[in-house]
């Protein structure tokens, strides 16, 4: 009876293992999305293929998230002119004159995005938490999906060999 138990409990870990493997080193296409930032630039992923993109979703009011820009300008510093294109996209409950003032603020280098009707989060997956940050390889594929902070080294790292 014991070792019945034990080899039931030992498939389920089993089981659970596979599925945490298939989650995080699965690939899947980015999803075709278009960002209106807040400059007035379009930028639609099937355009910017060819190049990596790191999409953050974020939100004025999300500690971690305000955390996190130094790294991205960072980021942005160093890979931009190697083709990065980082794409920040304020969830659909931050108000718009709230995401400006601090792009504004910051005086963010990347391009800053809205999702007004929340169109964005939802082709990434139904986004509900932040930050979460989505790393897309230049044939379109996403190789990194992290809800919350991003480690810098591991992200650069990824970078460098994109």
């Amino acid at each position: 009876m014991r070792i019945k138990a034990a080899l039931g409990v030992l498939s389920v870990i089993c089981l659970l293992g596979a599925v945490a493997w298939w989650l995080t080193y699965t690939k899947s296409f980015a999803p075709n999305a278009v960002f209106k930032t807040l400059t007035g630039e379009r930028l639609e992923t099937a355009k910017l293929k060819g190049r990596p993109i790191l999409i953050t979703f974020w939100a004025t009011d999300c500690l971690s998230c305000i955390e996190e820009i130094p790294d991205l300008i960072a980021l942005h510093q160093q890979f931009n002119d190697k083709g990065l294109q980082i794409i920040a996209v304020a969830m659909p409950y931050d108000p718009p004159s709230r995401v400006q003032a601090l792009a504004k603020e910051r005086q963010l280098p990347y391009a800053v995005a809205l999702d007004i009707d929340g169109s964005l989060m939802h082709a990434f997956g139904n986004v509900q938490l932040t930050p979460t940050t989505f790393l897309i390889d230049r044939q379109g594929m996403i190789i990194l999906h992290k809800v919350g902070v991003f480690d810098m080294a591991s992200l650069k790292e990824l970078l460098r060999h994109l």
